[in-house]
């Protein structure tokens, strides 16, 4: 008995909930909420600003807060496991327990004793697992049990961990089935599932295109077909084997392709999203045999068979394909689209089909499971309604007459710690049980699940006529006039509130967290002072990867969801089609409006990199730049895989690189904008916070809190600054400590026409600045997440404020902790304000420089600079924790430990890093 699994993505398809192909059928309301509307308008308002001054981890009437604008009450029975995030679950035979892969926790596996519910076991190379293996890295499927109970197969990257089952259904015994890389491309698998007998068993090599059949005793490839790409899911109905293709057919002369895993596959150039779905057919019983193909919809993932139907849930289209498995035709296709107002964005990721017609399936993004009611493939089912679950499901099957969930996410990073703060990496999961209830009661869950989610009638009002309503900041109606003309959004690096503000005792920090208080980030500080101080909002995404997903995509797809256990196919998701959601990027969405759009690294991959381009070069042709007006003596190229932002990027501003400055950054942007003035969306990635490069922790910080101050400053003495608006934010908040919650970050709003001097505790997210951009703009929205969200209207005055921002000279030397000083000499800074907290130095006392010398040699393994620079690299504990020995003079042990480790000793230094989890 195998969970099905989950998968993503969007599509355009229908509002409709239920959808035979060929004819559409009436939607059926997923229950009715209140709207607000706004007096004598006529225009309804989305609903995430019913938190109001709610923090994350806060349990309230509606259920628990989490960081992505949602509450989570789940119907049944919780088990939160404490060990990170679960990718993909299954049930043993007997029904007796689930094993369940997981991540960024330190372990591989947990196995839960279902009975007892709780867990039994954890597998991983953490000390503290019961059963040690030597890697941490799982595949998107799987594990799977052998037909008789004895087996274990856990998918890693290179191919799978053979464990045997204990009568007691503990694991014992691992050893490794490898299946060999393909060039430079490694296995990546996916799902396996075993013949009846047992005897074989049968892989979907994700990262090789192909499927083969494994001797189970021997571990032998027995046989190889090609199939789609990134084939994903497999299952077995009688003689035949049914795949699915995340990346859809081989690409065709004269497609357009975008690059997937060194794969070119179909692909839009200006979305870069996959644009075909197949489900491969291989005919076990004649092996030799052509493999067929059946088209689906975009990005399939979740495969289920019964009763002559196998459905397969398409993650990108919002819907599932019923085939008939008599003549592998699709004859009905489920539209999984509740909410009206936006037709993507749910990412359907499994299914199952109760014994009395109940089709379940997990709407990933939504937090819920639609149910329908279904008698036969050709018979078009019926939307009952909505059952609440816990954050991401992403596996559903049947025990008994007990439903069980999988939730990848759980109840957000509420990890218990030694530590009175939270961390990002504190990732929880959950199994989630219960009795299906009655129809009557799912059609009453309905309402909760959307009140949830934010889901309510008139959230995207388009405007009508010539929009010739007066202008204001943040209009009421899309399209209408904005006061705002040019938006700058400004993406940074990994920074907590409390990391930066927790020493401002106007809002709600904590001093003993504040790692880069005033005398390192003065400008930050200043515009905080004018413009105000937000210290209820929350980046949502564990790491880099799943950051700026939410800023370009305001989603982070099920792909990067379900990869996030090892990340070695795609990192950061720039370079790789399946990471995109079809309805495109914030920029694509600004030019469908009629927008300019100018990007200065955000959402880049590849960087060329001059020789002698050292960060102690770059930092005196900075200088030198400053002082003469010349241009750069060490030209770079920055460039993105995806067409339609290299169409509106300016090249010559590197990507993530902390090798380079962000000063210098800040001057290849000053002379575009005297050049060509601004657009009226303009993007960046400032990644100097991001620490790890030359100098040390508090001098890069320093340096990205002078580039910020010193745009800031030139935007604001400009003739634009009328008509602009600046957001500044990290990409996610990983790399430190918070003690509300450690998705809680430091977000600026600066503009004429941003509220000058307040302290807002209301919650917003990383989800509704992007659509306070896209109002500002009149961008539609992207997908139900940036649809459902409330635009930051009150932190915008009709009054505007034109005074400008002048920028603070740093008070950290900005070259501090260099071994080479750069050749123009070192950075004085100006003087502290002493009655600030004092910036770290860059001293070693003399009892801990032999530590500190580990430390060192371990950054210089990271790829934190050059060409080849990843985020996030680094393993996150041991990041963390060096940034911390910096900031604290190699003083101060960690929050909650008692000792300075070496980068080997570090808790939790296990939890699988850069390509593995960033």
């Amino acid at each position: 008995m195998q969970v099905t699994r989950r998968r993503r993505v969007e599509k355009d398809h229908s509002s409709l909930l239920g959808r035979r192909i060929g004819r559409r059928i009436p939607l059926v309301t997923a229950g009715t909420t209140a709207v607000v509307v706004a007096a004598g308008s006529g225009i309804g308002f989305a609903q995430t600003h019913q938190f109001g001054t709610d923090q994350v981890g806060q349990t309230t009437d509606q259920g628990l807060v989490v960081s992505d604008d949602q509450y989570i009450n789940p119907i049944g029975e919780r088990l939160v496991i404490n060990n990170g995030k679960i990718m993909s679950s299954s049930v043993s035979p007997d029904g007796t327990h689930i094993a369940a892969s997981v991540a960024d926790g330190g372990m591989a596996l947990a196995i839960v004793d279902l009975k007892n519910w709780k867990v039994q076991q954890l597998v991983g190379n953490n000390a503290a697992a019961n059963l040690r293996i030597s890697g941490n890295d799982v595949g998107q499927e799987g594990p799977a049990y052998s037909p008789d109970g004895s087996q274990l197969w856990l998918g890693q990257a290179d191919g799978y961990r053979k464990f045997t089952v204990n009568p007691d259904g503990t694991l014992a015994n691992a050893t490794f089935i490898r299946i060999p890389q393909d060039g430079v491309k490694r296995a990546l698998v996916g799902e396996a599932v075993f013949s009846p007998d047992g005897s074989t068993v049968y892989s979907a090599v994700n990262g090789q295109n192909r499927v083969v059949a494994i001797n189970a005793a021997t571990g032998a490839i027995q046989q190889s077909w090609a199939v789609g790409n990134a084939p994903r899911d497999v299952i077995t109905v009688g003689s035949k084997l049914y795949v699915s293709n995340e990346g859809g057919r081989p690409a065709k002369p004269g497609d357009t392709t975008i690059n997937s895993y060194n794969t070119q596959v179909p692909a839009d150039p200006v979305t870069a999203a996959t644009t075909t779905g197949t489900v491969s057919v291989i005919d076990l019983a004649n092996p030799a045999a052509a493999v067929t193909s059946i088209d689906v919809g975009l990005h399939p993932t979740a495969l289920y068979a019964k009763n002559g139907a196998l459905f397969v849930t398409n993650t990108a289209t919002n819907d599932v394909s019923v085939i008939d498995t008599a003549s592998n035709e699709v004859v009905q296709t489920i539209a999984t689209q509740p909410w009206p107002e936006a037709t993507v964005g749910y990412e359907p990721d499994a299914v199952t089909l109760t014994d009395d017609g109940h089709l379940l399936v997990t709407l990933g993004r939504a937090n819920a499971v639609a149910v329908y009611r279904y008698t036969t493939p050709l018979e078009p089912v019926s939307y009952v309604g909505l059952l609440p679950t816990d954050y991401f499901p992403a596996e559903i099957t049947t025990v008994g007459n007990e439903v069980l969930v999988s939730n990848t996410r759980g109840i957000d990073a509420r990890r218990p710690t030694n530590s009175a703060a939270h961390g990002t990496h504190d990732t929880t999961s959950s199994l989630q049980r219960f009795t299906l209830p009655s129809d009557d009661v799912i059609k009453s869950e309905t309402g909760k699940v959307f009140s949830q989610n934010g889901w309510h009638g008139g959230s995207v009002t388009l405007t009508e006529g010539k929009g010739d309503a007066t202008p204001v900041p943040v209009p009421l109606r899309l399209g209408d006039p904005s006061t705002i003309n040019h938006v700058f959004l400004i993406v940074k690096e990994n920074r907590t509130y409390d990391q930066v503000f927790g020493d401002d005792t106007r809002g709600n920090g904590d001093p003993t967290l504040a790692q880069f208080g005033e005398n390192v980030t003065p400008n930050q500080h200043a515009i905080a002072q004018q413009f105000g101080l937000y210290d209820n909002t929350y980046d949502i995404g564990t790491n880099s990867a799943e950051g700026h997903n939410w800023l370009m995509q305001a989603d982070n797809p099920e792909y990067t969801e379900s990869t996030a256990g090892e990340y070695i196919r795609s990192y950061d998701t720039e370079d790789d089609a399946l990471g995109h959601q079809r309805t495109g990027f914030i920029w694509t969405g600004a030019q469908a409006a009629g927008k300019t759009v100018r990007d200065f690294g955000e959402f880049h991959q590849f960087l060329t990199k001059p020789a002698g381009a050292s960060w102690q070069n770059l930092y005196c042709d900075t200088r030198n730049m400053a002082a003469t007006g010349q241009d750069t003596a060490y030209s770079m190229v920055s460039s993105s895989p995806i067409p339609s932002l290299n169409d509106v990027s300016v090249p010559g501003f590197p990507k993530f690189d902390t090798g380079v400055p962000d000063i210098y950054r800040y001057e290849i942007w000053k002379r575009d904008f005297e050049k060509n003035g601004p657009a009226n969306l303009n993007m960046f990635w400032l990644s100097s916070d991001h620490t790890g490069g030359p100098p040390n922790a508090a001098a890069q910080v320093a340096d990205n809190d002078l580039a910020v101050g010193r745009i800031v400053d030139t935007i604001s003495h400009s003739p634009y600054w009328k008509d602009s608006a600046i957001f500044v934010v990290e990409d996610d908040s990983q790399a430190g400590l918070d003690h509300v919650d450690g998705h809680r970050a430091p977000i600026q709003i600066i503009s004429p026409w941003a509220r000058h001097g307040v302290v807002d505790s209301h919650y917003y997210t990383q989800i509704t600045m992007i659509r306070t951009i896209e109002q500002i703009l009149g961008i539609h929205p992207m997908n139900q997440k940036d649809s459902a969200a409330s635009p930051m209207r009150g932190a915008f005055t009709h009054n505007a404020d034109f005074t400008p921002f002048t920028a603070l000279p740093n008070r950290t030397s900005l070259t501090a902790g260099l071994k080479t000083p750069p050749a123009c000499g070192p950075d004085t800074p100006a003087p502290q304000n002493p009655s600030a907290a004092a910036a770290p130095s860059a001293k070693v006392p003399a009892d801990k420089q032999e530590v500190a010398a580990k430390w060192e040699d371990w950054k210089s393994q990271q790829r934190l600079t050059g060409p080849d620079a990843k985020p996030d690299f680094a393993n996150p504990a041991q990041m963390n924790h060096f940034t911390w020995y910096q900031t604290h003079e190699w003083t101060k042990p960690y929050p909650g430990e008692d000792k300075i480790f070496a980068p080997e000793d570090v808790p939790g230094a296990y939890i699988p890093s850069s390509e593995s989890d960033g």
